[in-house]
């Protein structure tokens, strides 16, 4: 038998177990990219035309482009990583967090845990906000049509964020990642829809008014400060549209080997950051040459567009779908390192170990855990408190976008990557990552002091 072919049984273990024991991984590229979609197109794509128009129509698409190959590179270091020492071979790192530990030792591990978590807790705030807000938006849009568009429609938020509260609870029974390929399919063709119908608007308003709105230079500001407070709000808004490096580890995890992991991961991010990008540059171009200066700051919640009233609400029918399985895609790690944690820390506690099977009427009998019961739903009643405080939209997704951007999708994929492949310092494949995480750390800086501003502005009001 050749070394390689060896190489293979090893990597892919025998029978109905892969080499580390865990059941056999059967995740291909069709579902890694339908989980990258699911991840990455969230309420994050409805603000891009408002970043747009702050940066206008050279800045706009040049920050979505940028951003877009800086993903892809951030996703091609971290993928390597998935094994160590060999990226083929080598043994798994099941987690963002494993890689770090592995690579980079405990110290730096903690710093990218409270990171890691913070994003993921905030996302989860972000989309009990969008999905209150798409819901008033289909109230909304109806009484239009039936009021007239001057009518004053206004819906208060707080018990939709309630509702989805109580859904997110039921969804949070779903174990794990492995469990949830259908989520993430269902969750991909709705993010789909509703930016197809956002582009489909945009593109009907600009054939309607005849021109292109917009300036080079984007929306105009009575003070020179407060369009460089705008401008980084929107460079942060953009950071958040797109890196889904907390979450690649664990979606490396889910597939199948041979072909190797690695290899099917570039390949997936490849094509979801291509397909991602068109759906973007397509969204936020659109939305702010349909609007101009009065591009709104959710582009399919904003009432910028009154009719067809009925599609508006098919788009954010297909938001609240889709934001109610992305919520679980970015809680799952966050649960699955909780209740490590606690089965390693009471090896024989009843209430973190034992399983109890339940039989409702109606319902197929299923397994409880009273510790995962009782933690998923006070993370899910955190999250909706949390979002009926701060409750605003393109700030929180800047603030959110800029402690995600440098730290975890650019620093730690960059040091993880120096360790694996050995680079020396100051050599020129060094140089240049070092710069190139250098102008990304620049770019959170601006992102995140903007919309910290903008939070703390929009609260004082």
């Amino acid at each position: 038998m050749d070394t390689k072919s060896s190489l293979q049984i090893t990597r892919s273990g025998t029978g109905a177990y892969d080499d580390d024991g865990h059941a056999k991984r059967t995740g291909n590229l069709k579902s890694a990219v339908a989980h990258i979609i699911t991840a990455v197109i969230g309420s994050g794509v409805l603000s891009l035309a408002w970043s747009t128009a702050q940066l206008g129509w050279i800045g706009g698409p040049l920050a979505l482009l940028c951003c877009a190959i800086v993903t892809y590179i951030s996703s091609f270091l971290l993928s390597d990583c998935y094994r160590t020492p060999d990226s083929v071979t080598g043994k798994r790192n099941y987690s963002y967090m494993d890689a770090v530990r592995v690579n980079l030792g405990t110290k730096r591990t903690y710093v990218a845990g409270i990171l890691q978590f913070l994003t993921l807790y905030g996302t989860s705030i972000a989309y009990v906000l969008t999905t209150a807000t798409s819901i008033r938006a289909i109230l909304k849009s109806n009484c239009y049509h039936k009021k007239g568009h001057k009518a004053p429609c206004t819906y208060g938020g707080n018990m939709y964020m309630v509702m989805f509260g109580a859904v997110q609870i039921v969804m949070s029974f779903i174990p794990d990642l492995h469990n949830m390929a259908w989520v993430s399919v269902v969750a991909a063709i709705m993010s789909f829809t509703y930016s197809f119908i956002g582009l489909g608007l945009g593109i009907a308003t600009v054939i309607q008014n005849g021109r292109i709105m917009g300036s080079l230079t984007g929306i105009p500001t009575a003070k020179v400060a407060d369009k460089f407070w705008l401008i980084f709000q929107a460079l942060g808004d953009i950071a958040f549209a797109y890196p889904y490096s907390i979450l690649l580890l664990e979606i490396q995890d889910t597939l199948e080997s041979p072909p190797p992991e690695n290899q099917t991961m570039k390949k997936a991010s490849m094509t979801a950051i291509f397909i991602t990008t068109f759906f973007y540059l397509c969204c936020g171009c659109f939305g702010y040459a349909a609007f101009g200066n009065n591009t709104p700051g959710n582009l399919l919640t904003g009432f910028g567009f009154f009719e067809p009233y009925w599609l508006i609400d098919v788009a954010n029918a297909c938001i609240i779908v889709h934001l109610v399985g992305g919520y679980q895609i970015y809680s799952q790690p966050i649960y699955s390192t909780a209740e490590r944690w606690a089965s390693r820390r009471f090896p024989n506690s009843g209430f973190v170990n034992d399983f109890h099977k339940v039989k409702l009427p109606l319902l197929p009998s299923f397994q409880i855990n009273l510790f995962r019961f009782c933690f998923r739903t006070v993370y899910v009643i955190s999250t909706t408190g949390l979002a009926i405080v701060f409750p605003y939209f393109n700030q929180v997704l800047g603030v959110l976008g800029a402690i995600n951007f440098w730290p975890l999708a650019i620093y730690f994929p960059v040091e993880m990557y120096f360790v694996q492949r050995k680079i020396a310092p100051w050599s020129s494949k060094w140089i240049v990552l070092r710069t190139f995480s250098f102008a990304c750390f620049l770019v959170t800086v601006m992102g995140l002091v903007g919309s910290l501003e903008g939070i703390i502005s929009q609260k004082l009001k």
